[in-house]
Protein backbone atom coordinates (compact mmCIF):
# COMPACT_ATOMS: atom_id res chain seq x y z
CA UNK A 1 0.00 0.00 0.00
CA UNK A 2 1.28 3.42 -0.96
CA UNK A 3 1.79 5.95 2.16
CA UNK A 4 0.23 9.31 1.58
CA UNK A 5 2.70 12.20 0.95
CA UNK A 6 1.47 14.07 4.00
CA UNK A 7 3.19 17.01 6.30
CA UNK A 8 2.44 16.56 9.72
CA UNK A 9 4.61 18.13 12.55
CA UNK A 10 4.34 16.15 16.31
CA UNK A 11 4.04 19.08 19.37
CA UNK A 12 6.21 16.72 21.11
CA UNK A 13 9.20 14.60 20.21
CA UNK A 14 9.54 11.11 22.21
CA UNK A 15 12.87 10.09 20.87
CA UNK A 16 16.06 11.77 22.88
CA UNK A 17 18.41 13.06 21.08
CA UNK A 18 21.26 10.41 22.36
CA UNK A 19 18.88 8.28 20.51
CA UNK A 20 19.41 9.72 16.71
CA UNK A 21 22.96 9.24 16.98
CA UNK A 22 25.07 5.95 15.56
CA UNK A 23 26.41 3.94 18.22
CA UNK A 24 29.30 3.21 16.42
CA UNK A 25 29.60 6.92 14.84
CA UNK A 26 33.05 8.43 14.86
CA UNK A 27 31.86 11.41 16.94
CA UNK A 28 31.04 9.59 20.17
CA UNK A 29 34.86 7.95 20.27
CA UNK A 30 35.92 11.98 19.95
CA UNK A 31 33.50 13.28 22.51
CA UNK A 32 34.67 11.25 25.11
CA UNK A 33 38.13 11.93 24.83
CA UNK A 34 37.19 15.63 24.20
CA UNK A 35 35.05 15.39 27.76
CA UNK A 36 37.57 14.35 29.22
CA UNK A 37 40.53 16.91 27.99
CA UNK A 38 37.73 19.98 29.32
CA UNK A 39 37.57 18.86 32.62
CA UNK A 40 41.22 19.15 33.14
CA UNK A 41 40.64 22.38 32.15
CA UNK A 42 37.99 23.79 33.96
CA UNK A 43 40.17 25.33 36.19
CA UNK A 44 41.73 27.79 33.35
CA UNK A 45 38.66 28.39 31.93
CA UNK A 46 37.06 29.97 35.52
CA UNK A 47 40.27 32.59 35.40
CA UNK A 48 39.00 34.12 32.34
CA UNK A 49 35.42 34.69 33.05
CA UNK A 50 34.23 37.32 36.17
CA UNK A 51 32.27 35.75 38.74
CA UNK A 52 29.61 37.88 38.40
CA UNK A 53 27.51 39.51 35.32
CA UNK A 54 25.44 37.80 32.49
CA UNK A 55 26.09 33.89 31.24
CA UNK A 56 28.76 34.03 28.17
CA UNK A 57 28.86 31.15 26.18
CA UNK A 58 29.99 27.77 27.82
CA UNK A 59 33.70 27.68 26.64
CA UNK A 60 33.62 23.91 26.60
CA UNK A 61 30.62 24.07 23.97
CA UNK A 62 32.49 26.75 21.97
CA UNK A 63 35.30 24.66 21.89
CA UNK A 64 33.39 21.25 20.74
CA UNK A 65 31.36 23.92 18.02
CA UNK A 66 35.12 25.04 16.69
CA UNK A 67 35.82 21.56 16.58
CA UNK A 68 33.27 20.39 14.38
CA UNK A 69 33.79 23.47 12.04
CA UNK A 70 37.42 22.50 11.40
CA UNK A 71 36.25 18.34 10.74
CA UNK A 72 33.41 19.34 8.39
CA UNK A 73 35.84 22.21 6.76
CA UNK A 74 32.47 25.04 7.55
CA UNK A 75 34.01 28.07 6.16
CA UNK A 76 32.55 30.28 8.39
CA UNK A 77 31.17 30.97 12.26
CA UNK A 78 27.80 31.88 10.39
CA UNK A 79 27.14 28.85 8.64
CA UNK A 80 28.06 26.82 11.67
CA UNK A 81 25.39 28.42 13.78
CA UNK A 82 23.09 27.84 10.90
CA UNK A 83 24.55 23.90 11.19
CA UNK A 84 23.82 23.86 14.78
CA UNK A 85 20.28 25.20 14.25
CA UNK A 86 18.95 22.37 12.32
CA UNK A 87 22.30 19.49 12.61
CA UNK A 88 21.16 17.37 15.06
CA UNK A 89 24.55 15.73 15.24
CA UNK A 90 25.70 18.47 15.70
CA UNK A 91 23.70 19.49 18.58
CA UNK A 92 24.47 16.38 20.33
CA UNK A 93 27.95 16.66 20.56
CA UNK A 94 28.23 20.45 21.43
CA UNK A 95 25.70 19.59 23.95
CA UNK A 96 22.86 21.61 22.71
CA UNK A 97 19.03 20.15 23.11
CA UNK A 98 16.82 19.75 20.86
CA UNK A 99 15.54 22.66 21.60
CA UNK A 100 18.05 25.23 22.55
CA UNK A 101 18.55 28.16 20.89
CA UNK A 102 21.85 28.83 18.67
CA UNK A 103 24.37 31.72 19.40
CA UNK A 104 24.94 34.99 17.40
CA UNK A 105 28.05 34.28 14.72
CA UNK A 106 29.10 37.87 16.42
CA UNK A 107 28.96 36.68 19.70
CA UNK A 108 30.61 33.24 18.94
CA UNK A 109 33.15 34.68 17.77
CA UNK A 110 34.09 37.38 20.56
CA UNK A 111 33.88 34.28 22.66
CA UNK A 112 36.45 32.45 20.48
CA UNK A 113 38.66 35.57 20.83
CA UNK A 114 38.41 35.20 24.38
CA UNK A 115 39.75 32.20 24.01
CA UNK A 116 42.62 31.76 21.83
CA UNK A 117 43.68 35.13 23.77
CA UNK A 118 43.93 33.17 26.91
CA UNK A 119 46.16 30.24 24.95
CA UNK A 120 43.10 27.60 25.92
CA UNK A 121 44.01 25.94 22.49
CA UNK A 122 47.22 24.96 23.16
CA UNK A 123 46.21 23.93 26.80
CA UNK A 124 43.49 22.09 25.06
CA UNK A 125 45.43 20.48 22.65
CA UNK A 126 48.20 19.68 25.08
CA UNK A 127 45.22 18.17 27.44
CA UNK A 128 44.18 15.80 24.75
CA UNK A 129 47.72 14.68 24.14
CA UNK A 130 48.04 13.50 27.58
CA UNK A 131 45.05 11.63 27.88
CA UNK A 132 46.49 8.01 28.83
CA UNK A 133 44.26 6.59 25.41
CA UNK A 134 46.26 8.86 23.54
CA UNK A 135 49.52 8.88 25.17
CA UNK A 136 50.07 5.57 24.34
CA UNK A 137 48.69 5.35 20.54
CA UNK A 138 52.21 8.32 20.27
CA UNK A 139 56.00 7.58 19.49
CA UNK A 140 58.89 9.31 21.27
CA UNK A 141 61.50 8.05 19.04
CA UNK A 142 60.18 8.76 14.96
CA UNK A 143 58.74 11.85 13.69
CA UNK A 144 57.97 14.10 10.90
CA UNK A 145 57.75 17.47 9.76
CA UNK A 146 56.31 19.51 7.59
CA UNK A 147 54.26 23.34 6.65
CA UNK A 148 51.73 23.84 4.13
CA UNK A 149 50.30 27.09 2.85
CA UNK A 150 46.91 28.50 4.34
CA UNK A 151 45.47 30.72 2.42
CA UNK A 152 44.07 34.10 3.48
CA UNK A 153 40.98 35.55 3.79
CA UNK A 154 41.58 38.18 1.96
CA UNK A 155 41.11 39.55 -1.79
CA UNK A 156 44.11 40.43 -3.61
CA UNK A 157 42.35 43.60 -4.05
CA UNK A 158 43.42 44.51 -0.65
CA UNK A 159 47.01 44.06 -1.05
CA UNK A 160 47.79 47.83 -1.76
CA UNK A 161 50.73 49.95 -0.88
CA UNK A 162 51.80 50.99 2.56
CA UNK A 163 51.73 54.38 1.46
CA UNK A 164 48.43 54.80 0.60
CA UNK A 165 49.49 55.63 -2.97
CA UNK A 166 48.15 53.25 -6.03
CA UNK A 167 44.69 54.18 -5.07
CA UNK A 168 42.19 53.74 -8.28
CA UNK A 169 39.98 57.21 -8.33
CA UNK A 170 37.20 57.07 -6.83
CA UNK A 171 34.35 56.41 -8.90
CA UNK A 172 36.15 53.89 -11.32
CA UNK A 173 38.58 51.18 -11.42
CA UNK A 174 40.53 50.11 -14.45
CA UNK A 175 38.20 52.43 -16.55
CA UNK A 176 35.25 50.72 -15.32
CA UNK A 177 32.41 51.93 -13.20
CA UNK A 178 33.68 51.48 -9.10
CA UNK A 179 31.78 50.64 -6.12
CA UNK A 180 32.22 48.43 -2.81
CA UNK A 181 33.63 45.92 -4.94
CA UNK A 182 35.27 47.66 -8.12
CA UNK A 183 37.33 45.64 -10.34
CA UNK A 184 41.29 46.16 -10.47
CA UNK A 185 43.50 45.79 -13.59
CA UNK A 186 47.31 44.60 -11.94
CA UNK A 187 48.84 43.97 -15.13
CA UNK A 188 52.12 45.42 -14.87
CA UNK A 189 51.65 46.53 -10.97
CA UNK A 190 54.65 45.17 -9.63
CA UNK A 191 53.82 44.28 -5.55
CA UNK A 192 55.95 43.00 -2.88
CA UNK A 193 55.27 42.06 0.77
CA UNK A 194 58.24 45.02 1.30
CA UNK A 195 55.90 47.64 0.26
CA UNK A 196 52.45 46.43 0.42
CA UNK A 197 50.12 45.16 2.97
CA UNK A 198 46.35 43.88 2.94
CA UNK A 199 44.06 46.11 4.48
CA UNK A 200 41.91 43.54 5.61
CA UNK A 201 44.84 40.64 6.88
CA UNK A 202 47.71 42.85 7.76
CA UNK A 203 49.72 39.02 8.97
CA UNK A 204 48.67 37.78 5.31
CA UNK A 205 51.62 37.98 2.99
CA UNK A 206 51.97 37.30 -1.07
CA UNK A 207 53.76 33.78 -1.54
CA UNK A 208 54.47 31.29 -3.67
CA UNK A 209 55.11 27.75 -2.71
CA UNK A 210 57.04 26.59 -6.18
CA UNK A 211 58.70 27.86 -9.34
CA UNK A 212 55.80 27.88 -11.45
CA UNK A 213 52.87 28.74 -8.98
CA UNK A 214 51.09 31.87 -8.85
CA UNK A 215 51.60 34.21 -5.45
CA UNK A 216 48.76 33.92 -2.94
CA UNK A 217 47.94 35.90 0.13
CA UNK A 218 48.63 33.29 2.93
CA UNK A 219 50.06 31.98 6.12
CA UNK A 220 52.11 29.48 6.74
CA UNK A 221 51.15 26.14 8.99
CA UNK A 222 53.44 23.57 10.14
CA UNK A 223 53.49 20.46 11.50
CA UNK A 224 55.09 17.69 13.74
CA UNK A 225 53.78 13.98 13.67
CA UNK A 226 55.01 10.49 15.28
CA UNK A 227 55.48 8.12 12.81
CA UNK A 228 53.73 5.55 14.78
CA UNK A 229 50.05 6.29 13.79
CA UNK A 230 50.19 9.42 11.98
CA UNK A 231 49.03 11.39 15.05
CA UNK A 232 49.91 15.54 15.32
CA UNK A 233 51.74 15.80 18.26
CA UNK A 234 52.74 20.04 17.60
CA UNK A 235 51.20 22.39 15.49
CA UNK A 236 52.29 26.29 14.76
CA UNK A 237 51.23 28.89 12.11
CA UNK A 238 54.03 31.88 11.46
CA UNK A 239 53.89 34.44 9.14
CA UNK A 240 54.54 32.62 5.19
CA UNK A 241 58.58 33.51 4.52
CA UNK A 242 61.18 31.56 2.97
CA UNK A 243 62.77 29.95 6.30
CA UNK A 244 59.45 29.77 8.23
CA UNK A 245 59.49 25.70 7.33
CA UNK A 246 62.74 25.25 8.65
CA UNK A 247 63.38 27.86 11.24
CA UNK A 248 59.55 26.56 13.04
CA UNK A 249 60.63 22.87 12.52
CA UNK A 250 63.68 23.30 14.50
CA UNK A 251 61.64 25.14 17.30
CA UNK A 252 59.10 21.99 16.95
CA UNK A 253 61.91 19.17 17.58
CA UNK A 254 63.22 20.95 20.40
CA UNK A 255 60.32 21.04 22.34
CA UNK A 256 58.82 17.53 21.41
CA UNK A 257 61.80 15.55 19.64
CA UNK A 258 64.57 13.86 22.43
CA UNK A 259 67.44 12.90 22.06
CA UNK A 260 68.45 9.97 19.64
CA UNK A 261 65.17 10.33 17.77
CA UNK A 262 64.63 10.52 14.11
CA UNK A 263 62.74 13.42 11.97
CA UNK A 264 61.93 12.73 8.32
CA UNK A 265 61.43 16.06 6.07
CA UNK A 266 60.97 16.38 2.56
CA UNK A 267 63.33 18.04 -0.20
CA UNK A 268 62.54 22.01 1.13
CA UNK A 269 64.44 21.13 4.45
CA UNK A 270 67.61 20.07 2.81
CA UNK A 271 69.65 22.57 3.88
CA UNK A 272 72.60 22.74 5.78
CA UNK A 273 70.79 24.86 8.56
CA UNK A 274 68.29 22.32 9.16
CA UNK A 275 70.40 19.39 9.04
CA UNK A 276 73.24 21.22 11.56
CA UNK A 277 70.06 22.13 13.84
CA UNK A 278 68.97 18.69 14.07
CA UNK A 279 71.92 17.24 15.28
CA UNK A 280 72.34 19.70 17.82
CA UNK A 281 69.14 18.81 19.35
CA UNK A 282 70.71 15.20 19.60
CA UNK A 283 67.75 13.61 16.51
CA UNK A 284 69.12 12.40 13.10
CA UNK A 285 67.33 14.30 10.08
CA UNK A 286 66.21 11.89 7.47
CA UNK A 287 65.66 14.49 4.89
CA UNK A 288 64.98 13.97 0.78
CA UNK A 289 67.94 15.21 -1.20
CA UNK A 290 66.48 18.13 -3.17
CA UNK A 291 68.38 18.59 -6.81
CA UNK A 292 69.37 22.22 -6.25
CA UNK A 293 71.58 20.86 -3.29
Amino acid sequence: MRGEDQRSEGIFSYVRLEQRVAADHPLRAIRELIDAALNELSRDFGKLYARDGRPSIPPERLLRALLLQAFYTVRSERQLMEQLDYNLLFRWFVGLSIDDPVWNATVFCKNRDRLLDGDIATKFFASVLNLPQVRKLLSSEHFSVDGTLIEAWASMKSFVPKDGGGDPPSGTSGGRSGGRNAERDFHGEKRKNDTHASTTDPDARLFRKGAGKEAKLCHMGHLMTENRHGLIVDARLTEANGTAERSTALEMIEDNAGPGSTVGADKNYDTAEFVAGCRDCGCTPHVSQSSLA
